[in-house]
């Protein structure tokens, strides 16, 4: 079993101590002691390793003995979830920060039924972040994902019209997401519509040919991990 992952803003030194929220989880909820090896990342690819030195219940204080860079995985992976309803919503970014997704954009589409108002869009984005973030640890990611603020269509439109590979799944498709081409470098994007569908006006404004996953029709929360896997079995996972 690898070794527990959690957040440091700060890696220097040969000393790090864990404290705030992170340490007080890694004491306290995890039970972490003396002698247990943690790692702490930044989340933006550095990481610092080493055994637990003291713990007590306001964190613990680890000595360094490994330490690294990883680099940002290429090509980058940007999933754009319609909004879903309920635990669906937590489920999708929970399993495609898993999966790997570099970027997950929150999209407001025409049936999302979310009532789009300052309060409720700070607090939606502010759960999705914060699944993200627990996800990413519990991945034991390097790279955290990233949630961006909740978009509209033309917003995904233009993400569309950037990307290396633009991926826009629909049921009604008649091209195959197994036919895209994957490069080495670019954005690959892939959208994800909202339980009923995207609607035509939507496809109209994305400008791209939509593809199919396969035979059968996912709910939300499942057809965004489903396709990234596909893309990235071809991509960064043979590497």
């Amino acid at each position: 079993m690898g070794v527990a992952v959690f957040f440091a803003a700060e890696l220097d030194g040969e000393e790090l101590t864990l404290d705030g929220a992170e340490g007080r989880h890694a004491a306290v909820v995890r039970r972490i002691g003396p002698g247990e090896r943690i790692r702490l990342t930044d989340g933006r690819g550095a990481w610092a390793e080493g055994p637990v030195a003291t713990a007590t219940k306001t964190g613990l204080t680890i000595t360094v003995d490994h330490r690294g860079t990883e680099p940002q995985p290429a090509p980058r992976l940007v999933v754009v979830q319609a909004l879903p309803k309920g635990e669906r919503a937590e489920l999708a970014v929970e399993m495609l920060t898993e999966v790997g997704a570099d970027v997950i954009v929150p999209w407001n589409a025409e049936r999302s039924q979310f009532r789009n108002n300052p309060e409720r869009s700070a607090k939606t984005l502010a759960k999705w972040q914060a699944w993200a973030f627990e996800a990413s640890k519990q991945s034991r990611r390097s790279w955290f994902a990233e949630v961006a603020p909740i978009a509209t269509t033309p917003e995904i439109a233009n993400l569309l019209q950037n990307a290396a590979v633009p991926a826009v799944l629909h049921e009604e498709a008649t091209a195959s997401l197994a036919a895209l081409d994957v490069p080495p470098t670019g954005d690959i994007v892939i959208v994800i519509g909202p339980e009923g569908g995207i609607a035509p006006t939507e496809l109209t404004t994305f400008a791209v040919e939509p593809v199919r996953l396969g035979t059968t029709v996912l709910r939300t929360s499942t057809a965004g991990v489903a396709a990234a896997s596909a893309l990235l079995a071809r991509s960064r996972w043979m590497r």
